[in-house]
């Protein structure tokens, strides 16, 4: 009896004994923290992967997660400076930097989300609230929006940190409009392509204009020079035939002989056409000879 009552003492011993080691080892996975709680209050903090102790029954362990962690926030609207609502989907990409100011201050990952959900929403409402809606719907490039979304990211780090949280990124996925304000955007936005058009066409006619004119006035210039050209050489060339003439006809014999051809050459033009009629004086050449005196 006593020798089963020994065996009994003996095996519940070492059943604890297991039990307390069992109980006073735990392992950290290299993709988070481990922070040893005794009495609600973190005493020791490890992100080193392993086998570590702590005391059996007394201390418990609180895991948080060392990786990058996605927060998608929830579509929200916010007033931009000349008053018009937008709505905004965004997304957070945080990780806890400070394990045990975590703990004393949120506790859970579901209640950091919560905390940075409104730390955000904030963020957007104070930076697009000094932002006209122009300036964030254009058709500019879209690069030069991240000053918008670093101006948010170093807002909401700067509160996050006191929470024990490093913020990687905020990107914004989409601005949207209100059904209220979408109409009346496009028809600004199709207004001011339709003013860029204009003054692009406005732009074209005035160089146009300015190239026909050079064009006309050139042209006038050529004209005019042809023109003076052309008077110049009918001049020379009058002036070359009355001296030819003169040169031909410089006696009286010659002279009456051209007056004749030229006679002729009229009565010749006057006998065109059905009428045949001719009035000559007694004395002219032309009847004497017509008439055979």
């Amino acid at each position: 009896m006593k020798k089963a009552v020994k065996w009994i003492i003996t095996g519940v011993i070492l059943l604890a004994l297991v039990i307390c080691v069992s109980t006073s080892v735990y392992t950290v996975a290299e993709n988070e923290y481990a922070c040893v709680v005794r009495f609600e209050k973190i005493i020791a903090t490890t992100a080193e992967p392993g086998l570590h102790f702590k005391v059996p029954f007394i201390d418990g362990i609180k895991r948080f997660p060392k990786a990058v962690m996605l927060y998608d926030i929830s579509p929200s609207e916010v007033l931009t400076a000349d008053k018009q609502n937008m709505t905004v989907d965004s997304y957070v990409l945080w990780e806890i930097s400070d394990p045990l100011k975590f703990y004393q201050s949120l506790g859970t990952t579901s209640v950091a989300e919560q905390r940075l959900d409104a730390l955000t929403y904030n963020a957007l409402k104070n930076v697009m609230g000094t932002l006209a809606q122009r300036d964030i719907i254009n058709e500019d490039d879209a690069t030069e929006r991240n000053d918008i979304y670093a101006g948010i990211a170093s807002n909401v780090a700067e509160l996050a940190d006191t929470y024990g949280i490093n913020i990687v990124d905020i990107k914004i996925k989409r601005f949207d409009l209100p059904e209220a304000n979408e109409q009346a955007v496009y028809a600004r936005m199709i207004s001011e392509r339709n003013q860029i058009a204009e003054k692009y066409t406005a732009d074209g006619e005035y160089e146009a204009s300015i190239i026909r004119n050079d064009v006309d006035k050139q042209v006038n210039i050529i004209v005019s020079n042809a023109q003076a050209e052309a008077a110049k050489l009918e001049a020379e060339g009058e002036q070359e035939y009355m001296r030819i003439l003169a040169e031909a006809y410089d006696t009286d014999d010659k002279k009456d002989f051209y007056a004749f051809t030229l006679a002729l050459d009229a009565l010749k033009a006057s006998l065109r056409g059905d009428e045949k009629t001719i009035v000559l004086g007694k004395d002219s050449p032309l009847a004497e000879i017509l008439l055979n005196k």
